[in-house]
């Protein structure tokens, strides 16, 4: 007998995050543990598997345009001897999605899975926050998967792991007073 899928501590009193169907549940906790494979950790043996549930690109000044999940992006951590040149698993998803789109579209980003190899799982650091607030709505909820497999995980909005956060839209245009 299958036990039904855990998610355990869902949102707080921000809210709960818009949570995908169970399928796309599914499918994005599968690739994010898939891309752990990619994972070159030879110093600290943890490894990263992220995927990202995309749709088409949607022009920033036209956010309407968004449609249904299309496509899903992985990437997974590469370390380097010198420590701060490595890339964890998130950004390096995300900086593959983005590069991957003509400007002035963007990637229209609809969940990120994360999966590492313990209990609880860990979610994406201070910086990858930061990263993937640059380019998603606080709202975008992010599902984390560790040691117990796909079917127990955590999940969170990107508010609710970097509150207080600071986007694109919250700079000063260009031409503003002070601003060159």
């Amino acid at each position: 007998m299958t036990s039904a899928p855990k998610a355990v501590s869902i949102g707080n009193d921000m809210g709960n995050p818009e949570l995908l169907t169970e399928r796309e549940r599914v499918s994005i906790a599968e690739k994010a543990v898939e891309a752990k494979e990619g994972a070159y950790c030879p110093h600290s043996q943890f490894r990263v598997g992220c995927a990202i549930l995309l749709s088409s690109p949607t022009d920033p000044s036209n956010p309407s345009s968004a449609s249904e999940p299309t496509s899903m992006v992985t990437g997974a951590n590469v370390e380097n001897a010198s420590y701060p040149v490595g890339i964890c698993a998130e950004r390096c998803a995300l900086a593959y999605a983005v590069a991957s789109v003509k400007r002035p579209k963007l990637p229209n980003l609809h969940a990120i899975a994360v999966s590492t190899d313990i209990w609880p799982p860990a979610s994406p650091c201070g910086m990858c926050r930061q990263f993937i607030r640059e380019f998603a709505p606080k709202s975008l909820p992010i599902y984390m998967y560790g040691s117990k497999g796909v079917d127990t995980y955590e999940v969170r909005t990107l508010d609710q792991l970097l509150p207080m956060s600071f986007g694109p839209g919250d700079l000063p245009p260009k031409g503003a007073p002070g601003v060159s």
